[in-house]
């Protein structure tokens, strides 16, 4: 069993969901060597909430007949929670996509696309310049797509980065976010937009905690490097 040693542990990753945030254990006499952990496991919580969970919401339009490829970006203004003099940041617990079309705001697929394809989703708290990221990329906070088949009215619901809840109410499975804003992006592949706009919406469950000074600037320079 690995036993958490504070004092002989190097911090390897500061960034991204906290469950996968990993500390080098120097191992006991017995033990494998290379052993790691996560910070969690060792009761290790880097962050303390300044308020309970709220929800942050975008909504992007993909216009009436866009083009195969077509992708559109919309931001979602932080700068009044993430504060750098005291440490604040903001902790994502979840994230849900919600996709609808028309002037209903149906959820009617069959209306949603011109022939078989599919609508993407990202979130992300790094400018991605109206376009999707790889799924390796550090800034990618949630991501999904709609598989929809439009011959047999058929859609499947994929969510391809993580499941995008990072935990429930521990702050040590969120992911934690310091830059001033967060960016949806959407896009068509393999179709075009039905006759009817499409409208895909974030909602983000969230709260504003206090970071260490030492927390918030290894966050920080890890989304630099990214960018």
């Amino acid at each position: 069993m690995a036993r958490c040693r504070a004092q002989q542990h190097r911090v390897l990753s500061t960034r991204g969901i906290w469950g996968s945030v990993i500390r080098r254990v120097t191992p006991a006499a017995g033990e494998d060597t290379g052993v790691f952990i996560t910070l969690a496991q060792c009761g290790v919580s880097m962050a303390t909430a300044k308020t309970g969970t709220f929800y942050l919401t975008e909504t992007v339009t993909l216009a009436a007949a866009a083009a195969d490829g077509n992708r559109v970006t919309g931001t979602v203004d932080l700068s009044a929670y993430v504060n750098v003099p005291t440490g604040q940041a903001i902790a994502i617990d979840s994230v849900d996509f919600i996709t609808q079309t028309g002037s209903t705001y149906s959820s009617d697929v069959a209306r949603m696309l011109a022939a078989n394809g599919s609508l993407g989703f990202q979130l992300t708290d790094l400018n991605p310049g109206t376009l999707f990221v790889r799924a390796d990329n550090q800034s990618l906070v949630a991501s999904g797509a709609l598989q929809i088949d439009i011959a047999n009215n058929i859609a499947s619901h994929m969510n391809d980065l993580y499941p995008d809840n990072f935990g429930p109410g521990a702050l040590s499975e969120a992911f934690m976010v310091v830059n001033d804003s967060l960016y949806l992006t959407a896009g068509v592949d393999g179709a075009a937009i039905s006759t009817s706009e499409v409208y895909i919406t974030a909602r983000i469950r969230c709260r504003v905690v206090k970071l260490s000074s030492k927390d918030w600037m290894a966050i920080a320079i890890q989304s630099t490097a990214e960018s």
